[in-house]
């Protein structure tokens, strides 16, 4: 669960959140909306710990760190990381007294990888990647580090349709093993697909629904 108590962040010259109340609760997926500039991006981060609210609170009932997957457009293009490393950059925090990666924490990358199509790309630099197959790779990260709370920023934001599906699919197997999932998005199809929708205007709730059915998607994976 996240709970998230009158919290306001504000940059030079712009508030962000004014005040915002929330509660996201376990196994949940919530898809977190609005206009550009609305917040989203911000209380994604707060959730994340990546920022810190200005005043009141962000409360995690968990003692696993959030999965937080940015958007691959906010990947340096100099980072010299190639898909298997940035994936396995998943299982460091479960690494004792910063240890190498042991099988286990190998394996899980390499399955993350499988779910995400990308096992051909392992050798490739992130750099030489499509925007699709750069997603998929930090998606894969996300699921590598088997977190309770996977946090998504706009992940299938001017992606193929093969690239979405199979990030729809891995979103679904991660629901069914009951990590709560933040998403933000636009896609009309993504927010069909949650369970609530909160949207954003100004750094505030303007609507919070729930959704009573969310049906389950396969797909084939294909390089």
């Amino acid at each position: 669960m996240v709970i998230v108590s009158g919290v306001r962040y504000a940059y030079p010259g712009r508030q962000a959140l004014g005040g915002l109340t929330l509660t996201f609760e376990r196994g949940v997926h919530t898809v977190v909306t609005g206009t550009n500039g609305s917040g989203k991006s911000t209380l994604l981060a707060l959730a994340a710990g990546v920022l810190r609210p200005q005043s009141g609170s962000v409360l995690l009932t968990t003692s696993s760190r959030p999965a937080f997957v940015i958007q691959h457009t906010r990947i340096p293009e100099t980072l010299p990381s190639t898909v298997r490393q940035a994936v396995e950059m998943g299982r460091w925090p479960h690494r004792p007294w910063l240890l190498p990666l042991g099988p286990r924490d190998r394996r899980i990358a390499r399955d993350a990888m499988e779910r995400l199509g990308i096992s051909d790309l392992a050798d490739r630099q992130l750099t030489g990647l499509s925007g699709g197959q750069r997603q998929r790779a930090l998606i894969a990260q996300g699921l590598a580090q088997e977190a309770d709370i996977l946090i998504l920023d706009e992940p299938t934001a001017g992606l193929d349709t093969a690239a979405h599906q199979l990030i729809r699919v891995a979103v679904d197997e991660e629901l069914q093993r009951g990590v709560t999932i933040i998403e933000s998005s636009h896609s009309p199809e993504d927010i069909e697909r949650a369970e609530r929708v909160v949207t954003l205007e100004g750094g505030r709730v303007i609507s919070d629904t729930g959704s009573m059915s969310r049906p389950a998607i396969s797909a084939t994976l294909t390089p």
